[in-house]
Formats: structure tokens, sequence, C-alpha cells
């Protein structure tokens, strides 16, 4: 159940990144996302599952805040949405 409430909090933060806010509010999607893709790259691991470690450890290092990757709002718009689907997609599937 924690799983589903940390993809289903980083989906909703991301796809909020998608709208004019304060810069202090991206900072903290960053984080949360290190944080957030961290644990799901931890737990991936726990359950021996290679593919998703390795896609989350990924995702936590392009989110993190500490060394920024320079990708120009609108890429970074996309790149907020098709993680946050895919987060979603992987609500539902099947294990």
């Amino acid at each position: 159940m924690t799983i589903k409430i940390i993809k289903i909090t980083l989906a909703i933060l991301l796809l909020l990144c998608l709208l004019d806010m304060p810069y202090g509010f991206y900072q903290f999607v960053r984080f949360a996302a290190l944080v957030g893709f961290g644990v799901l790259a931890f737990r991936a691991n726990e359950e021996n599952n290679k593919t998703d470690m390795v896609i989350y450890g990924t995702l936590a290092l392009l989110f993190q805040p500490f060394f920024k990757i320079a990708l120009g709002r609108d890429i970074w718009n996309i790149v907020d949405v098709v993680v946050a689907l895919g987060l979603i997609f992987t609500l539902f599937k099947k294990k």
C-alpha cells in the first residue's frame, strides 16, 4: 500500500509542475522525487526486480536537486507528464 501512495503522490506532484508554481515548489518536487524514486528503487531491489530498480534509480538521479539537469521548461513538462503517466500505469500493471 505504501508503494501505491508514493506513486500516486509523485504523479500528482509531477502533474502540478505543469502549472505556473513558485520556484520553491519545483525544488520541493525534485527533493520529493529523489526520495520517492529512491524508495521505489530500494523496494524493487528487495523484490529482485532489476529492471524497475534501474528505472527508478535513474529517475531519482534525473530529478535530484543537487546537480540540476537543465532541460528547459518545455522538455521538463514532457518528462513530468511521461513519468506521471508511467507511474499511474504501474498502479494497474499486473505483477
